[in-house]
């Protein structure tokens, strides 16, 4: 199944029960919530889904799950991504052996790399596997970004399907822009400025505002996709200010706790992330009345 589709691909969440073990059942609802609202695809075990605090056992399980409960319906793409290269490869070998339809590699973090370092952590899984690759260009999380060059020479990999540009630095989404391709495609990373990258070129977004309003977030890529810019606007800009109230803390504080007030149970974090506080959980209840989710 083609992973590059053009659209909302939801970062989503995964659901704890109370003692802190994964919910499936629940996890189920989502999946099932998110292809009833015409999700275009589904990314599990990335940062949103708190994969970097779960086992390789439950890591597994869910992509298991994910996959069975999914059944060909919209593409699923696990994220496997890890500072460590091998770590990362043997990951990626077991999401392809369960059944994903797709991986999205993160740079390497903490421990960084130099430039052909980089190259070769995000080749040698891609070189490894049959399942396409999204490479994850994320700063701000990592403390460094992809070079230019890594992703040119990357770009025209057979096994290395797009970017996931997530830095919001506008100017290096122009240039990585330079490198795409019906074979090498981009999603924006930010729910701010899903329309400023689709302008530029990206398929749509692998968003965590899906996780709230995912047919909105599906209806603005689809709306941009038929010519509408002018609707596709109106829709980020109408949910700016929620969109920024999803960041007021880190992520995935937030949104668990927005999808907490739509009223699904979703169950609680696990350690190091903490409930919200009381005045920052007001501040998103509030964006999320203004749009009128509550």
């Amino acid at each position: 199944m083609d992973i590059r589709v053009k659209g909302s691909i939801v970062a989503l969440i995964t659901p704890f029960n109370e003692d802190g073990s994964v919910a499936l059942d629940r996890l189920g609802e989502l999946i099932e919530w998110h292809i009833a609202s015409k999700t275009d695809a589904i990314l599990v075990l990335g940062t949103t889904g708190e994969s970097s605090t779960m086992t390789d056992e439950e890591d597994n399980m869910v992509c298991e799950y994910t996959v069975k409960k999914v059944a060909g319906r919209v593409p699923v793409i696990a994220g496997s991504g890890s500072n460590c290269t091998q770590t990362m490869l043997d990951k990626s070998l077991s999401y392809q052996k369960l059944g994903a339809d797709g991986l999205l590699l993160i740079s390497p973090y903490y421990n960084k790399t130099n430039t052909e370092g980089m190259y070769r952590h995000f080749s040698t899984v891609a070189d490894a596997v049959d399942i396409p690759c999204i490479l994850y260009n994320v700063p701000g999380r990592t403390g460094c970004a992809i070079p230019l060059s890594v992703l040119e020479r990357l770009s025209r990999h057979p096994n290395v399907a797009g970017l996931k540009e997530a830095s919001g630095d506008l100017s290096y989404a122009v240039k990585a822009a330079r490198y795409l391709s019906d074979d090498f495609v981009m999603y924006s990373g930010n729910d701010d400025i899903i329309v400023p990258l689709m302008s530029m070129g990206a398929y749509g977004v692998i968003s965590v505002l899906a996780n709230v309003v995912p047919a909105e977030t599906h209806e603005l890529t689809a709306r941009f996709h038929a010519g509408d810019c002018a609707g596709a606007r109106a829709l980020q800009l109408q949910y700016l200010e929620l969109i920024n109230n999803l960041f007021i803390e880190v992520n995935p504080i937030p949104v668990k706790t927005a999808v907490k007030l739509l009223g699904k149970d979703i169950g609680r974090l696990r350690q190091p992330l903490w409930e919200m506080s009381a005045e920052n959980e007001a501040k998103l209840r509030s964006a999320m009345e203004s749009v009128g989710l509550l």
